[in-house]
């Protein structure tokens, strides 16, 4: 049975022992390495080892061995320019990370194990966890692949006490929460829970994998304060060099900043939106729906490609990307008069070039016919290492 339905919990809307739940109790659910962990479903002989996901070569696919053992690619085999999508905790504990090169990281882990990104499969396991989680708990905002907010402030039972725990409640509904997403895929995540988003997305990240952490107001001293900056979201490279050149490089010593300094030094707006975040304030609703801005997809290819040297080549990434997005369109049920595309050559140097339709597409000829207007407006002289589509200017009824 449930914590939650033991006989001894009594309601803890009111003060219990001196202490008061929050009126909101909002959640943030992380999937723990999530496209690593979906590859460990289907390569169970890998868990324990530094496995890392990037690039798409057929060369990178396991291949079935006499007597039914597989080989694996290893970095040390990799030749090319692509970036680590994810990677597992043992190879993270290595140096390891997200959006590093993957010739670079095969310094560091010649011998980790190299996994191609297989997005239609990890897509189809984010379906999975989110409908789990809305079983329990429906209030929920989507923030991507792998991640959602959730309001538990009115779920039953949440503000109940279990024994002498006035966050018993909460406890329990969260390991009921991360207990069914186990069941449905297999899989783990981690969960912060807090008044705000703010605090719920710092408390998410503080005990992977598979940890959940309960926060209150008052523990934003002993938890929160002693962490880098850079763990507020929103508080980027270029914010936190700044921050770090002024002398601040926690969020306790941001938080002793008066908010004229920071006003001073930011301006006005961040400077506010520092001493809030600082001091774990954040009023920011849970959205359960959002209509999308533009649906793009982009590649970076393996090798730098001639528009005429590589034209099939380039033609055939081009089309791919185009039918990728028109896929997109028709899964989201939305059309777009804007389409654009986007250029990186071998310089580094990036251009985007848009055009807008008398009428919104969806189809994949269609965003590949305006897609190729975009591109003669281009000169094309030096060789691209990366190709985007975009469809923007979105509407429902694709």
């Amino acid at each position: 049975m449930s914590p939650r339905g033991r006989h001894n919990a009594v309601d803890s809307s009111r003060v219990f022992a001196g202490f008061c739940l929050p009126s909101r109790l909002i959640a943030h659910l992380d999937m723990d390495a999530f496209y690593a962990c979906v590859e460990l479903l289907r390569c169970p002989e890998l868990r324990g080892r530094p496995v890392v996901v990037g690039g798409r070569q057929p060369a990178l696919q396991p291949r079935e061995r006499a007597g039914g053992q597989r080989h694996f690619a290893t970095l040390k085999d990799y030749s090319g320019r692509g970036v680590i999508t994810t990677s597992t905790y043992e190879a993270r504990a290595l140096g390891v990370h997200s959006g590093m090169g993957l010739m670079k990281a095969a310094q560091l882990v010649p011998d980790a194990v190299l996994l191609p990104v297989d997005f239609d499969r990890y897509r189809d396991y984010s379906r999975r966890f989110k409908a789990a989680v809305a079983e329990l708990a429906p209030v929920i905002e989507d923030r991507g692949i792998d991640e959602i907010y959730l309001d538990l402030s009115e779920v039953p039972g949440v503000r109940t006490v279990v024994g002498h725990d006035p966050l018993g409640g909460v406890r329990a509904l969260a390991l009921d929460i991360q207990n069914n997403v186990r069941q449905a895929t297999g899989l783990t995540c981690s969960m912060g829970i807090s008044p705000n988003k703010l605090l719920s997305k710092i408390a998410s990240d503080l005990n992977k994998p598979n940890g959940l952490t309960v926060l209150t107001m008052a523990d934003v001293p002993r938890c929160i304060w002693p962490l880098p900056v850079r763990r507020i979201n929103g508080i980027g490279p270029k914010a936190g060099a700044k921050l770090a050149a002024l002398g601040i490089d926690t969020i306790g010593q941001l938080a002793a900043q008066p908010l004229a300094w920071l006003a001073q030094h930011f301006g006005g707006h961040t400077g506010l939106w520092l001493h809030r975040s600082a001091h774990g304030q954040d009023d920011r609703p849970v959205v359960t729906h959002s209509e999308p801005v533009s649906v793009s997809r982009e590649t970076t290819f393996e090798r730098d490609l001639h528009a005429v040297l590589d034209k099939p080549e380039l033609g055939a990434q081009f089309t791919a990307l185009c039918e990728r997005v028109a896929a997109d369109l028709k899964r989201k049920g939305y059309a777009g008069r804007t389409v654009g595309i986007k250029l990186r050559f071998d310089n580094f140097h990036t251009v985007t070039r848009d055009v807008t339709l008398a009428e919104p597409v969806a189809d994949a000829a269609s965003i590949r016919r305006a897609a190729g207007l975009c591109l003669k407006r281009v000169d094309l002289k030096r060789r691209l290492r990366l190709l985007g589509v975009r469809v923007a200017s979105l509407k429902p009824g694709g």
